[in-house]
């Protein structure tokens, strides 16, 4: 029986390389992937999908008005789907997250979701929230802070400041984001210096 797979962590942790990691193995078993990435990540261009260590795969862009439910059903028809991948499911919309969930329940297809839980004030984004409500498995891939312990918690950076006010989605990488621990996140320190 197929589940909804909720895969979250902080920045840096290797979300992206988990998910490339699990096409490639369906792909070489002869499997047919789907995978999807929300168009408001371009930070390496609009549909892709890519690690920092410099892996990418290309993916089928979902923007707000995406119905991936639609959008499964169609792929499905050209080549049988075994398994939906979305990276950064942060970014999706409530009805995004039911229609993945209608995939697993109707067509019993596996689908994996890899993103972020909190934000850099350490508040929910939509699709981690609806991801928490509907996900049947949740998994912590996990990651460290500069001093050793494990982070849960990002910290945006803006000119070398720790800010904690500001816009939700502000997308970047690491001269943007950084990884702590809830200590060093409470008090503002951003390394041992």
């Amino acid at each position: 029986m197929a589940q909804l797979y909720y895969r979250y962590s902080t920045m840096n942790a290797g979300k992206s390389i988990e998910l490339i990691k699990v096409a490639y193995n369906y792909e070489e078993r002869g499997k047919n992937v789907l995978t999807l990435v929300p168009a408001v990540d371009n930070r390496y261009g609009m549909g892709v999908i890519t690690s920092r260590i410099g892996l990418q795969r290309d993916a089928t862009v979902v923007t707000d008005e995406t119905n991936i439910l639609e959008l499964f059903m169609r792929e499905n028809q050209k080549r049988k789907i075994d398994c939906v991948l979305i990276d950064e499911c942060q970014f999706l919309k409530k009805h995004h997250v039911q229609e993945l969930t209608e995939i697993v329940d109707s067509a019993d297809i596996p689908v994996l979701a890899y993103g972020l839980k909190n934000d850099f004030r350490n508040e929910l984004f939509e699709g981690s929230y609806y991801m928490l409500v509907y996900a049947d498995k949740i998994e912590e891939i996990k990651t460290i802070c500069w001093c050793g312990r494990k982070a849960t918690m990002c910290a945006r950076v803006v000119n070398g400041q720790f800010i904690k006010q500001g816009q939700q989605i502000a997308v970047g990488g690491n001269e943007m984001y950084v990884a702590l621990c809830r200590k060093h996140y409470n008090d503002g320190r951003l390394n041992d210096k």
